[in-house]
């Protein structure tokens, strides 16, 4: 699904009383963690999920409420109820949910985010957060790229500066709450947000684990390029989930490719010597992720073709996944194709 504060520039003129819901901070057992975040209107949820169940229940009926008046709300559930009780959610944990009641107040930060994400720059957005004297809740919020600052006080930015700095350097997504003690004002709560562009899934080969793989890959938030020089495969009736679909021989296509730490290389093609032309151009490419499809005994073969040709040596060969995919003992195409987006899925999460 497209990050939510992509989605909130789109949306704004066409949908009445949007709300934004984001989770700022859990204990114990709960349905989502800090950071995510969900979309409603005056009917309902919109996209996202803050988990679904009854605390969305109770959330829906609040932003019901926030969407009429535009005003935000910061509430606190507690899910340590007895399980006797039907209404009530027994996760065992506690929840706090920030509702802002007027997003589209802020469009222009959430088109900054856009602009951004669109030129695969990362970036930090920060909510100020603070409960005024009549019991509102006040949200101020800004963007903030390793190009662009945001446009806090200096005060303010002297003690939320080095961290969110801290968090650009990072590769790994986090969401950071923190108070912050403000001259003659009470303190203030400040949220950071890490936001990145899609990471892109590249798959070398159009065939029926391609096609299933491109379906789930789209369904993880990976952005997903298919490439395969046969028409009646590479073509969208096929691949209705890819984002791009090049038709083109597998390893050019696959060379000429951008390839970094946000790169995910995936070769599943009908021969070996498509793999071995797939495959050169990902040696030594910085991709984060590069996986070949292979039985034993052609990745041992592809292994000792590959060395004794000097396309890879021993280190590099051992940073591609092949026999690619988590043993979950696969036997059918999307069996397979699980087995690939679970790795997947593992590598990112475990990226620093």
């Amino acid at each position: 699904m497209k990050n939510i504060f992509l989605i909130i520039p789109e949306i704004c003129h066409s949908h009445s009383g949007l709300v934004l819901a984001t989770v700022t901070g859990t204990k114990g057992s709960t349905p989502q963690k800090p950071g995510s975040s969900a979309l409603f209107d005056s009917n309902g949820l919109v996209a996202g999920t803050i988990g679904g169940g009854i605390v969305e229940g109770r959330i829906t009926e609040l932003a019901a409420e926030c969407s009429k008046t535009k005003k935000s709300n910061w509430i606190t559930f507690h899910l340590d109820n007895d399980i006797s009780n039907k209404e009530e959610a027994i996760c065992g944990g506690e929840i706090t949910i920030l509702i802002d009641g007027d997003p589209c107040r802020r469009l222009t930060v959430y088109k900054e985010i856009k602009d951004s994400i669109s030129a695969k720059m990362p970036g930090i957005l920060i909510s100020l957060v603070s409960r005024e004297e009549d019991g509102n809740v006040a949200i101020e919020r800004q963007w903030m790229t390793s190009e662009k600052n945001p446009l806090f006080t200096s005060e303010i930015m002297e003690k939320i500066g080095p961290e969110a700095s801290d968090m650009l350097s990072s590769f790994v997504p986090e969401f950071r709450q923190a108070e912050i003690p403000i001259h003659g004002k009470k303190p203030v709560i400040v949220l950071l947000e890490h936001v990145f562009p899609q990471k892109q899934l590249v798959i070398g080969g159009a065939g029926h684990i391609g096609k299933a793989l491109s379906h789930l890959g789209k369904m993880l938030d990976f952005d997903v390029t298919v490439i395969d020089d046969r028409k009646e495969f590479a073509n969208k009736e096929n691949l209705p989930d890819a984002d791009a679909i090049i038709v083109s021989e597998i390893g050019p296509a696959i060379k000429e490719i951008n390839k970094g730490r946000d790169t995910y290389i995936v070769i599943v093609t009908r021969g070996h010597n498509d793999d071995a032309e797939a495959l050169k151009s990902c040696i030594g490419s910085g991709a984060a992720y590069v996986g070949m499809i292979g039985s034993k005994v052609k990745v041992a073969r592809m292994k000792d073709e590959f060395i004794r040709n000097r396309w890879a040596g021993e280190e590099q060969w051992k940073q591609i996944y092949t026999p690619v995919g988590l043993d979950i003992k696969s036997i059918t195409v999307e069996e397979i194709a699980l087995s690939i987006a679970a790795q997947l899925v593992l590598v990112r999460n475990s990226a620093n």
